[in-house]
């Protein structure tokens, strides 16, 4: 009895051999074929080899999954200028199918003939690369508020190939369908979209995966051609224009088709003084500025989808003047307040540019501790001068009774004694005439 075995699994790839009831005869061990599963593009080139560890010179056999013989040993059967001989010997035969199609996928088999005969099977798997996809539904140009579906197809792939949407190469996400044709599959994928006028120049590319592109992908790309009706914005070259300066006005329409020539109006009628005034294309030039200039600026533009326009108010200020040198600067005067000078004040005191609109600021430390400084200084020059007063007019004091109060046993003695005394005291004056 003959056990085969062969290989059904086209997706893996696996060494496959014929297996027999072991033989009576040491010589017959090892007469086993052995295959290998093969994966290959369509159009490439598929080599089946068949090996034998031992023969007796026993010859091998390839056929195709509709059993035909394509070699047997080293002698073509089959008439297909595709097929080669790679290698023939008594231990192996390796053929070469090229330009594979889809119709050569199946199960190819070889043989060796012994008694019994014994098979292997190898199963070829063909890859369909898929088609360069094609985008439909876009018309050039499209309106701002349009509605659009853009619908990417690929066909031919085996198996089905994956089809992915890109925005300016940031991927989003679309709707996908698979519908098998034969032993291929088409794929579409689309997308909804409601264009605005952001979306003009925006590229949306259409990219398919598939195994069988290894190195690259296919893609193709649309880029969206959106009209819209104008919007004017107005450019200025100085902030704060004065007499005599520069200035230039630039007219900036945004709109597709681009609205050209633009229209400049001033207070609603043309422009004056057409010597001072410039008028170049998109740009308004003022050579050198007055207070006539004053006014309102408009700059308009139309495209066939509609008008817009922008407006710039002019005010020319004077120009500053420079003090002549000989005239003496007013001397600079404080402000009159009764709190104390901060920096801020004496600053502006000295300068004589204060801003009537400034808020007070904060205190100066500095200065009020110069003042408690000078307070303490003076408290302590006076402590020291009364000090010294007091001191150069110390002295003792004695009242009548303490005057004759040292040799007298009483007090009544004491007062008698202190009244002699004053008697004595009166004796001693002296006249003079």
């Amino acid at each position: 009895m003959v056990l085969t075995t062969g290989c059904q699994d086209a997706s893996s790839w696996l060494l496959c051999s014929a297996t027999s009831e072991k033989p009576n005869s040491a010589g017959a061990q090892g007469q086993f074929p052995i295959v290998q599963n093969m994966t290959v593009t369509e159009g490439g080139i598929a080599n089946l080899t068949c090996r034998v560890e031992h023969n007796d010179n026993t010859s091998l056999q390839w056929s195709n999954p509709a059993q035909q013989t394509l070699f047997f040993g080293d002698k073509k059967a089959l008439r297909d200028n595709r097929i080669e001989l790679v290698r023939a010997t008594s231990q192996e035969l390796t053929i070469s199918i090229s330009e594979v199609t889809l119709a050569d996928e199946g199960m190819y088999t070889c043989s060796l003939f012994t008694m019994p005969v014994k098979t292997a099977k190898a199963f070829l798997t063909v890859l369909g690369v898929p088609k360069k996809p094609e985008i439909n539904g876009l018309t050039k140009p499209l309106l701002e508020g349009d509605q659009i579906t853009l619908t990417c197809v690929t066909s031919g792939s085996k198996p089905a190939a994956d089809v992915r949407w890109f925005k300016n190469e940031k991927e989003v996400k679309g709707a996908k369908e698979v519908n098998a044709s034969g032993k291929t599959f088409t794929v579409k994928s689309s997308l909804q979209l409601l264009v605005n006028r952001h979306d003009d120049g925006v590229a949306y590319t259409c990219r398919v995966d598939h195994v069988s592109l290894t190195a690259t992908h296919e893609e193709t790309t649309q880029v969206l051609e959106v009209h819209y009706a104008p919007y004017v914005e107005i450019k200025h070259s100085i902030p704060a224009p004065l007499e005599g300066q520069y200035l230039k006005l630039e007219c900036v329409p945004h709109g597709n088709p681009s609205p050209d020539p633009v229209l400049w109006t001033k207070d609603g009628g043309e422009l004056p003084d057409l010597d001072r005034v410039i008028v170049e294309g998109r740009e308004l030039t003022f050579m050198s500025l007055n207070k006539t200039d004053n006014g309102t600026y408009r700059c308009e533009a139309t495209n066939h989808l509609g008008t817009s326009q922008a407006e710039y108010k002019l005010v020319v200020k004077d120009a500053p003047t420079t003090s002549s040198p000989s005239t003496a600067s007013p001397a600079p005067t404080l402000p009159d307040n009764t709190g104390p000078l901060d920096s801020k004040d004496l600053n502006s005191a000295v300068t004589g540019n204060r801003d009537p609109n400034a808020l007070p600021g904060p205190p100066d430390h500095a200065l009020i501790g110069g003042i408690v400084a000078v307070v303490v200084f003076a408290t302590l020059c006076l402590i020291i001068v009364l000090g010294r007063y007091l001191a150069r007019h110390k002295g003792t004091y004695l009242t009548n009774e303490a005057k004759g109060a040292d040799d007298a046993p009483d007090a009544d003695t004491a007062i008698i004694n202190a009244d002699g005394n004053h008697a004595h005291a009166e004796e001693k004056k002296e006249y003079f005439i």
